[in-house]
């Protein structure tokens, strides 16, 4: 067949939808979010592949496999095998690298096992192992006629006597010695100071190189041999001068990797001794991890203008009757200091005494019970080897948790962050260990693989590993990601950049007749890197693959040989295809919405006026963390900033890991560590800060969005106040489907049983007692308007904001949800089925929800992920209306039609990683579109157009505009 043939899908909102997708085509599925994209993608397309394939594998195999349900779906034809990318892949396992998920890491083990050379870990001479045969060849290779011994390295700088040793080797046949430079007779050995070191070589043979004689070559064979047996696979060929006074020129050789000066071993050459994940090659001291667990004492004490009894030690709460602060009191009176004094004025003997301990001072202790009174001396161990003490033995993971607040990790002493042990760390390819390799990026790894110095035989054994290894670093780079470097753990890798590096991963594997299912593979990619993410999309549907993108960027629609535009709204409202064709053939459609942005009909519109903010700035001061470079920031407050730049360029370190760690520190309190950096000015100005980004709302299905915005409180209550649950005594409590009481104790409240099938997979089956609602038949009696607490649960957002309109506190927050773009979300959706837009908006609705105080600073980061046209039109209108109440807007984004409406712009660059962490322009969007030098720049100038000047103004609106607009935009991005 020559197309994927979809009849009757009906998963999630779809609405009994048929489609034919022509096989080996890029396809993109678009369309508002909500709208069905993903479900028929993913829940429908890709669900149906791999249940299809797990199916055809045995019994026994699928045991090991997730257990994969039927989608609602009538048929589906041509289904080829399928692989999905999405962007909730990325690894949390500290040991996991962009180097293991790439596998190029074990490629870079294999070569250096193949051909990389040893060194000594003490001395650091180069090590080779040689073969009896090796060492013969070597020794014949010499000028003809040329004199030498082969000695045996018995004893090399070692203290004692060996008159006993010398004896044994007298009677093993061995006639003289040389020791400490000396020719001895060992029938009459000499007397040696056992107090001083010594080396003993005994002389095994006196040979002659004599080329062709086959009898001196067997001869000196043996002798190599029994040298080697003697002195545990050390050879000294001492080859003598021409004349008697010359000094003997001299080499030591070895049967296995030992050092021939100081002989220091090393372990097998093996890949397992470059693996930091297995116990051959991993650092002893850190496991692999490169880093240990230490408190931090900056996290202890965030705040040091604070007194001991204001909570200045964090570990203490607020309130607490902790016996470790009753024995800071105690050392108050003893060492004669006040709890009532700042921290930072206490004498540093004394809070050294409180964070260290007193050493071997004692001091005095009285511990009063309801036994008695007791009273005892000893020293006091202080808080910070007390913390990691308990670290080491605490088994609970919360426990854990809850002590690694006030600990950073910080380099491993033994290995200095490097990971694996000396012997491993000692083998070096052209110059350079494993580690130094997998810490360049991924530009400059290419370079250096692409000029590496081999010898011919050397490239014969590595030939095909550094091809695999050269054709996988070009695959990262040509995506986009070549700042990263190979070390890079995977848990700090954006949902985008995991995406792009399974992608470059997929292309390696040059698989042909795969369906290929991705998310919104343009996530975190700056416009200019565009064009290299469509070639590689491209490249995989030209090996011969079908290629299905669900995506909102313009350019890669464009690109797209079909695209399948699902609406018209979102939740129950969509669920259909409402366009279909090439981008340009969109237009024909008029329930499109997409069509209507493409062509121009809508858009976001460039707002005619910037404001100033109010004239004060908040300012982070020579930032150095990552890979800034002494950077200075201004952010405008009473003004809505964008941060842009290039990917890898530092906006999430700035904005992230110093500005919002920074402030939360002192506004808060907070235990987490910003990053490097000098000072935070402007704080002053600022009551709250609030950092909404894409992490998940809930880890289990218990989480919704009712309980993760505090309406599930007002519903309960409002249960409560039914004169039917008034009669019968029923509470708020009796309506939580997490407490005894009111929920379905035959499920716990969860809707769904686990079936344990030993053989196979665990399967869930709906309750059968309260049918999937999770409450007992006397709690759903209860109504409200007609509506059980499980019929309030399954309402979406905009069905709530209607039932409860007379209700301020549920209907504010049900239209702030409707706000943001998510009236289709039901209030009980599981937090597991959000994706990470959906979170971070229900995150953004909260707060939203709040009593402004005009004084807040929000930070977003890259809030329009999984956003179409008409939604982030959507969120710009609330982001730009939480400004004009006088709040602060940061966000971290590279989606143009929220740059091209910001009042400020922060564009860091020029490039990413080792290359970026500069501010390359900033200003108002129309003075970073002149600056030559910015990227971000080039790509809003066909955008703006003719603005008015900047001045205090208003936010942007959806408005008619003429074809010739849109066209612009899309030469420019």
């Amino acid at each position: 067949m020559d197309s994927i043939v979809i009849r009757g899908a009906r998963q999630h909102n779809l609405r009994n939808v048929s489609l034919t997708i022509p096989r080996n085509a890029l396809v993109v599925l678009t369309g508002v979010s909500g709208s069905g994209k993903s479900s028929l993608a993913f829940d429908t397309l890709f669900a149906e592949g791999q249940r299809r394939y797990v199916e055809s594998l045995s019994a026994y195999a699928r045991q090991f496999l997730e257990q994969m349900e039927k989608p609602d779906v009538d048929s589906i034809e041509g289904l080829s095998p399928a692989i999905s990318i999405e962007q909730k892949t990325t690894s949390k396992n500290p040991r996991s690298t962009v180097g293991t998920v790439t596998e190029i890491y074990d490629y870079l083990r294999l070569l250096f096992a193949s051909v990389g050379k040893p060194h000594c870990t003490s001395c650091g001479r180069p090590i080779a192992a040689q073969t009896i045969q090796q060492m013969t060849d070597k020794v014949l290779a010499m000028p003809e006629g040329r004199r030498f011994l082969v000695l045996s390295p018995y004893v090399r700088g070692k203290k004692g006597e060996y008159k006993k040793q010398m004896g044994e080797m007298q009677k093993a046949g061995f006639q003289r010695a040389r020791v400490n430079g000396a020719m001895v007779d060992l029938a009459d050995p000499p007397e040696l100071d056992k107090q001083k070191k010594h080396t003993i070589e005994i002389v095994v043979d006196r040979l002659v190189v004599k080329h062709g004689d086959d009898e001196m070559r067997r001869r000196l064979a043996d002798s190599l041999e029994t040298a080697a047996k003697t002195s545990k696979g050390l050879v000294t060929i001492s080859v003598l001068g021409a004349n008697p006074d010359d000094p003997p020129a001299e080499e030591t050789l070895s049967t296995s990797y030992s050092c021939p000066d100081c002989g220091t071993s090393l372990a097998e050459v093996t890949p397992r001794l470059f693996s930091f994940n297995s116990p051959f090659g991993a650092c002893g001291g850190c496991s692999g991890l490169g880093t240990v667990k230490k408190v931090d004492v900056e996290s202890l004490v965030p705040d040091e203008q604070k007194s001991i009894a204001d909570g200045a030690i964090a570990l203490f709460k607020e309130g607490s009757t902790s016996w470790r602060l009753k024995q800071i009191e105690q050392l108050a009176k003893a060492l004669k200091f006040s709890m009532a004094t700042p921290w930072r004025e206490l004498p540093r003997s004394v809070r050294d005494v409180i964070l260290f301990g007193s050493g071997g001072s004692e001091i005095k202790w009285k511990y009063k019970s309801e036994k008695g009174q007791y009273q005892w001396s000893s020293a006091f161990k202080g808080i910070v080897p007390t913390l990691q003490a308990k670290y080491k033995e605490v088994a609970g993971d919360d426990a854990r948790e809850e002590i690694e607040r006030f600990m950073i990790a910080s380099p491993c002493p033994d290995c200095g962050g490097r990971r694996l042990k000396k012997d491993a760390l000692s083998v070096l390819l052209d110059g350079r260990a494993i580690d130094s390799l997998t810490d360049m990026t991924l530009d400059d790894a290419q370079a250096f693989f692409h000029g590496l110095n081999l010898s011919p035989r050397e490239r014969e054994i590595a030939g095909k590993i550094l091809k695999e290894i050269e054709d996988r670093l070009g695959f990262l780079t040509h995506v986009g990601i070549g700042y990263l470097s190979l070390s890079r753990a995977s848990a700090s890798l954006s949902g985008g950049e995991s995406q792009r590096i399974r992608l470059a991963t997929q292309i390696g594997s040059k698989l042909m007749g795969v369906l290929y299912v991705l998310d919104e593979p343009s996530i975190g990619l700056h416009p200019r890197d565009n064009a290299k993410l469509i070639e590689t999309l491209v490249a995989m549907r030209d090996l011969g693959n079908t290629v299905v993108v669900v995506e909102h960027d313009e350019e890669t629609i464009r690109a797209a040989d079909r695209v399948v535009d699902l609406g018209p709204g979102a939740g129950v409202h969509g669920g259909e295809i409402v366009g279909e064709g090439h981008a340009d053939e969109l237009v024909k459609f008029p329930r499109s919405l997409t069509g209507k942005y493409l062509s121009g009909e809508l858009r976001i519109d460039v707002p005619k006026e910037r404001r100033k903010g109010n004239g004060r700035f908040v300012s982070v001061v020579n930032a150095t963390a990552n890979n800034l470079k002494g950077v200075t920031a201004r952010f405008p407050l009473g003004a809505f900033t964008a941060v842009t730049g290039v990917s890898g360029s530092g906006k999430s370190t700035l904005v992230n890991d110093i500005l919002y760690a920074a402030a939360a520190r002192v506004l808060y309190g907070a235990s987490e560590r910003p990053g490097a950096h000098r000072k935070l000015e402007g704080l002053e100005h600022l009551d709250k800060v609030i950092d909404i980004d894409q992490s998940p709302i809930g880890r289990t299905p218990r989480s919704n969005p009712a309980t993760y915005t505090n309406l599930f409180g007002p519903i309960r209550e409002l249960m409560a106040q039914v004169p039917e649950a008034r009669v019968r005594g029923y509470g708020p409590g009796r309506f939580s489907f997490n407490v005894k009481g009111g929920r379905c104790e035959n499920c716990g409240g969860g809707g769904q049983i686990a079936i344990e099938m030993h053989f196979l997979p665990d399967i869930y089956v709906t309750c059968d007692v309260c049918g999937g609602k999770r409450y007992n038949r006397e709690t759903l009696e209860i109504r409200y308007k007609g509506h059980s607490i499980a019929d309030i649960l399954d309402m979406t957002a905009e069905q709530a904001a209607e039932v409860f309109a007379n209700v301020p506190t549920i209907r504010q927050v049900s239209e702030t949800l409707v706000d943001v773009g998510l009236g289709y979300v039901r209030l009980g959706q599981p937090a597991t089925t959000l994706s990470g837009g959906e979170a971070q908006r229900v995150k953004l609705a909260k707060e939203l929800a709040r009593r402004a105080t005009g004084r807040t600073l929000y930070i977003l980061d890259e809030p329009t992920t999984g956003l179409h046209f008409d939604d982030v039109r959507k969120l710009l209108m609330v982001l730009h209306a939480l400004v004009e109440r006088g709040n602060t807007v940061i966000v971290i984004e590279h989606n143009l039609d929220v740059v091209k409406t910001a009042d400020y712009l922060l564009d860091l660059g020029p490039e990413g990683g080792a290359g970026g962490g500069l501010i390359i322009a900033q200003g108002t969007p129309e003075e970073v579109s002149r600056n030559p030098a910015s990227a971000t720049g080039r790509f809003l100038t066909p955008l703006l157009g003719a603005v008015a000047p900047p001045v205090p103004g208003s936010a942007p609106a959806m408005a008619p505009v003429g074809p010739a607009r849109r066209k612009s935009r899309a030469q420019g991005g």
